[in-house]
């Protein structure tokens, strides 16, 4: 087992993922991730560097503001409206401009967290509206090739197909369903599945 410490469950009120450890129920995803950082070893996710972890619990706090948006924007003119979400996570990743990183060199926390939606937002943006997130934005571009170099997180993603057509089902056939919900419940999943795989790859390594 990878980690022989550590179980997923439903936590209550039916939300996934959850981490039960030392008979402790830890729900969402970005709690999770900065439980296991917190708790067991490995490559630390957040800087020691003041500014530096300033910036990171920012941007972790603009994350439900970045999903809803971009989410809300498949209703409407989708490439206007989602713009300003995706340019501000351009402008972010100019702060340490001493590597790809949101962070600059060093991979951390903040990149699990925006790496699943900005690929996923590619594929959907790109066969939908034939819209290219990372054109005229760099940063992002380079951010995400970067990202793919990291063996541990390719494996997690997803069927580019299947993800257009969920996507679609979601969000451009019944516009009524709470699909901002459910979509934060799968890329929840898939940040803790990247964090889990990035910790798995690095042991390997030993």
């Amino acid at each position: 087992m990878i980690f022989p410490w550590c179980s997923f469950l439903t936590f209550p009120f039916l939300q996934v993922p959850a981490l039960e450890h030392e008979n402790k129920i830890i729900g969402e995803s970005l709690d999770i991730i900065k439980y296991v950082d917190s708790h067991f070893e490995g490559p630390a996710l957040l800087p020691d560097d003041p500014a530096k972890k300033e910036f990171a619990e920012e941007l972790i706090s603009y994350s439900d503001t970045f999903v809803k948006g971009v989410f809300t924007s498949f209703k409407g003119d989708a490439v206007k409206e989602a713009g300003a979400a995706f340019d501000y996570l351009e402008t972010a990743l100019h702060k340490f401009d001493d590597g790809p990183f949101f962070l600059g060199q060093k991979f951390s926390l903040v990149d699990i967290v925006y790496a699943p939606f900005l690929e996923r937002h590619q594929i959907f943006f790109q066969d939908v509206w034939s819209y290219d997130i990372r054109s005229g934005r760099p940063k992002i571009a380079a951010f995400m090739e970067e990202m793919n170099k990291i063996g541990a997180y390719t494996q997690t993603k997803c069927d580019p197909k299947l993800l257009v057509e969920a996507y679609k089902r979601m969000f451009l056939v019944n516009p009524y369903c709470p699909n901002v919900g459910l979509s934060s419940l799968e890329e929840g999943r898939l940040r803790v599945l990247t964090l889990w795989l990035y910790f798995a790859s690095l042991q390997a390594q030993k």
